[in-house]
């Protein structure tokens, strides 16, 4: 039963790999992080068409990983939690390659940084876990729209 599970995780594996790599986006995506081929394949077939979004921010309230917004002005909370609307998925992807990054810990990582000084901070896990999710978003959605500028550019 092992042996038909890891053939059939392989197979979709590289169906999935042949999808995306049909995607325009797929060569700036690939070369972003060293996360893994795998994680990055589930982020862009979670995100779809980033073209969609209008602006960075659109992306990341489609995530979820915005904070809310708290019109208390009598109540200062610790933390404020974010909506959890929609995409559990894409939010899963998200936290599985921010592990991958604390694992690999790159020093020269933009995300990493970031989410470091956030836990030297004293951030709780989930704090600086979703804010180094909602900085990875931007900084995906920024590359992504610059490299499909630059397609159009060169058509």
């Amino acid at each position: 039963m092992l042996g038909a599970v890891s053939k059939t995780v392989k197979f979709l594996r590289l169906k999935m790999s042949k999808t995306t790599s049909s995607l325009p986006e797929y060569p700036a995506v690939m070369e972003m992080n060293d996360v893994g081929s795998t994680l990055d394949l589930q982020l862009m077939a979670e995100i779809g068409d980033v073209t969609r979004f209008t602006y960075c921010g659109a992306l990341t309230a489609f995530t979820d990983v915005d904070p809310r917004k708290n019109d208390s002005r009598q109540h200062v909370p610790k933390s404020i939690h974010t909506t959890k609307k929609d995409s559990q998925n894409l939010r899963k992807t998200l936290f599985q390659i921010m592990d991958s990054l604390i694992k690999h810990s790159p020093a020269d990582d933009a995300v990493y940084t970031f989410m470091d000084r956030k836990r030297a901070q004293g951030e709780p896990y989930y704090v600086y876990m979703t804010a180094k999710a909602n900085k990875f978003l931007r900084i995906y959605y920024g590359r992504v729209k610059e490299y499909m500028a630059s397609l159009e550019v060169e058509q």
